[in-house]
């Protein structure tokens, strides 16, 4: 393999996951507080845990701002890649390296979020049409039900077939079948607790 082939998927790799790792709700809540996230509530860095803090205004900031940071590499890396752009290989590792850097922070010894708002972000990139859609369903799923595990753990499992039903590339299909298990794995304790009837409710 080209030598600038291998240059430019490790720089995409990498700098995917530096801003991916970027902790937006601990610096918020440290910044305003003073206080750890990380030792309230949830322990997650999300939007969720933010809200518990600092209230609704914040909840809907940080995530604007995580699904921003999800977002920006997936441009990045499709606008300024010269190679595979026929396949979209260059995005769609953004955007996973993204979503692990949210939740597993070079910034904060690996701990993070849970990386919906993130997730969402990317998919928005990679398709705004998909990531629109996706968005309006956590929403209505999290309002009816006033669970944000529920609604994000229902958004991302259909995510592929969003992607799928658009005509989306199939690299883009397998991210979201990635991101969705990802995802979905990472609230494995919010579907614990779902199931025993504990779960913290929105409002």
């Amino acid at each position: 393999m080209d030598t600038n082939v291998i240059l430019e998927i490790v720089l995409t790799i990498v700098a995917a996951y530096l801003i991916g790792s970027i902790p937006t709700g601990y610096i918020v809540v440290k910044l305003f507080t003073g206080q750890d996230i990380r030792k309230i509530g949830s322990g997650s860095t999300g939007a969720t845990n933010v809200k518990r803090i600092m209230g609704k205004k914040w909840f809907f900031i940080v995530m604007f701002l995580d699904a921003l940071k999800g977002a920006l590499p997936v441009f990045l890396a499709y606008y300024f890649s010269k190679n595979f752009q026929d396949i979209g290989l260059l995005p769609v590792l953004a955007a996973i390296f993204v979503i692990l850097g949210h939740s597993k922070s070079i910034f904060l010894n690996f701990t993070g979020g849970k990386s919906v708002a993130s997730g969402v972000g990317t998919i928005i990139a990679l398709d705004w049409q998909a990531g629109l859609i996706i968005a309006v369903v956590w929403a209505a799923v999290t309002w009816v039900s006033r669970y944000v595990s529920l609604g994000s753990i229902v958004a991302l499992a259909l995510s592929p077939l969003i992607m799928w039903f658009l005509n989306a590339p199939i690299a883009y299909i397998l991210y979201t079948v990635i991101a969705a298990v990802y995802v979905i794995y990472l609230h494995r304790e919010n579907i614990q607790r779902l199931m025993n009837g504990t779960e913290n409710k929105v409002r």
